[in-house]
C-alpha cells in the first residue's frame, strides 16, 4: 500500500508545475489537486495498515504550527469566507510536507522527486512555448506568452526553480534519459521564461542559470562552455522569433529597479503596510490581504514576507522565517553538489519571494519537503545521499 502512495505522490509531484493548466472545473479542481486527494486518500489506509508513523521533524512541526496559526486567525479576521477558503487550501499545499517524509525511504526517492518535478517543469515550458506558437497568441499581437490557465509571472517563478535541480540532475545523470532531462531543460525553460516577458522572474533565472554554471564547473566544465558557446546561438533565435514588446518589457528591468514603482507594487506595497500597522502581531486574518490594505480584488502582495504579515502579523512571520532558516541549515547538512543545489534553490526562491506571493503554492511546500528530506537522509545515510548525487547511480549500486 506504501507503493501505491508513493508511486501516487510522483505523480502528484510531476502535475504541480504545470497543475493550472488542467483544470477540471469544481467540484474537482486542478490536477494537482485531485492527485493531491488521491495521495491522501490512499496514505490514511496505508499509515493505518503498517501501524507506524514517522517521527515528524522540525519542518513538520512549524509548518503545522504556521496552518494552526492561520487556522486561530479565523477568530478574529476581517472577512471569515476568505480565511476559511484559505485555511483549506493552505492545507492543500502544505500537507505534502508531511506526505514526502512520511512516505520517501532513501536517496533514490529523492532523486526520483527531483526528476519528476524537473519534468513537471519542462511539461510547462512546453505548455508555454505552445503559446506562443498558437494563431490566436499571433493574431492577438501578444507579447506575453504562458502555459494555458497560468499567469506568466506564476510561471517564471516556477520554471526559475527548475534550474538548479536540472544543474543537479546534469552533473551526474544516472542514464541518457536523464542527461536529456537535465540538459534539455536548460535551454527551453529559459526560452519560457523570456516568453514570459517577468521581469522579476527574468532576474531570478539569470541567478539560476550562474547557479548552474557552478554546479557544472565541479567537474564539467565542457558543459559549462558548451553552454556559453550555445547562448549566442539561442539569444539570436530569440531575437528574430520574439515579439520586439517582450524584450522592451525586459529592457525596463534597470529602470524599474532605480525610480520605477516596480509595475505598481510600491503602491501595493504601501498599502499593505499600513494594513499590517493596523494589526501587528496577530494580523487581519489568513486570506484578507487585499481587504486590509483596500485593494482591487484582482490584486496580491506581490512580495511574500508582507503577504504572510497581513495575513497573520507578526507571530505568522517569526513562524515562516522559522521555516526558512531551518530549510537554510538542512541545505547546508547535505554535502557536495546536492548542497550547492539545494543553497541556490534558495537563493532563487527568496528572489522571486521579494515580488511575488508564494506561500501559497504547491511548488513551494514541494520544494521545503524535498530540503527536509535531503536533510534527514544526510543524518541517516550520508554515504549513500553522496554517493547517489555526487557519484553515478552505477556507482550507488555496487
Amino acid at each position: 500500500m506504501r507503493r501505491v502512495v508513493w508511486v501516487l505522490l510522483l505523480l502528484f509531484a510531476f502535475t504541480i508545475p504545470w497543475e493550472f493548466s488542467l483544470d477540471l472545473g469544481p467540484p474537482l479542481g486542478t490536477v494537482a489537486r485531485v492527485a493531491g486527494l488521491l495521495v491522501l486518500l490512499a496514505a490514511i489506509p496505508a499509515v493505518i495498515q503498517t501501524g507506524r508513523v514517522r517521527n515528524p521533524g522540525a519542518m513538520q512541526w512549524l509548518a503545522l504550527a504556521l496552518w494552526l496559526w492561520f487556522c486561530c486567525t479565523f477568530f478574529w479576521t476581517i472577512d471569515a469566507p476568505a480565511t476559511l477558503r484559505k485555511i483549506r487550501g493552505f492545507f492543500q499545499v502544505m500537507m505534502i510536507v508531511w506526505l514526502v517524509w512520511e512516505f520517501a525511504e532513501g536517496p533514490r526517492d529523492l532523486r526520483l522527486l527531483v526528476r519528476v518535478f524537473v519534468a513537471g517543469c519542462g511539461v510547462l515550458a512546453v505548455l508555454t512555448l505552445a503559446d506562443f506558437s498558437s494563431p490566436e497568441a499571433v493574431a492577438a499581437g501578444q507579447y506575453r506568452f504562458a502555459a494555458y490557465g497560468q499567469d506568466p509571472n506564476d510561471v517564471a517563478r516556477f520554471l526559475d526553480l527548475g534550474f538548479p535541480l536540472a544543474g543537479l540532475l546534469a552533473t551526474r545523470p544516472s542514464g541518457w534519459l536523464e542527461r536529456l532531462l537535465a540538459l534539455g531543460y536548460l535551454p527551453l525553460g529559459l526560452t519560457a521564461v523570456v516568453l514570459t516577458a517577468s521581469r522579476g522572474g527574468f532576474i531570478a533565472a539569470v541567478v539560476a542559470i550562474v547557479g548552474c554554471g557552478v554546479l557544472l564547473a565541479r567537474g564539467h566544465a565542457r558543459l559549462v562552455w558548451a553552454g556559453v558557446g550555445g547562448l549566442p546561438a539561442l539569444a539570436a533565435a530569440l531575437w528574430f522569433t520574439v515579439p520586439r514588446e517582450t524584450f522592451e518589457r525586459l529592457a525596463t528591468i534597470p529602470q524599474q529597479l532605480s525610480r520605477g514603482d516596480l509595475n505598481q507594487r510600491l503602491n501595493i506595497w504601501h498599502a499593505g503596510w499600513h494594513a499590517f500597522v493596523r494589526a501587528p502581531w496577530f494580523g487581519s486574518g489568513a486570506g484578507t490581504f487585499v481587504s486590509a490594505a483596500r485593494l482591487s480584488p484582482i490584486d496580491t502582495a506581490h512580495n511574500t514576507a508582507l503577504s504572510i504579515s497581513v495575513n497573520g502579523g507578526l507571530c505568522a512571520l517569526f513562524l515562516a522565517t522559522a521555516i526558512l532558516v531551518l530549510a537554510v541549515a538542512l541545505a547546508w547538512r547535505a554535502s557536495g553538489v546536492l548542497r550547492l543545489a539545494l543553497v541556490i534553490s534558495l537563493l532563487v526562491w527568496t528572489v522571486t519571494s521579494l515580488v511575488g506571493t508564494v506561500e501559497e503554492n504547491r511548488t513551494t511546500w514541494l520544494f521545503f519537503a524535498m530540503i527536509a528530506l535531503a536533510g534527514r537522509l544526510a543524518e541517516e545515510e550520508p554515504e549513500a545521499l553522496a554517493a547517489c548525487f555526487s557519484r553515478s547511480v552505477t556507482a550507488l549500486q555496487k
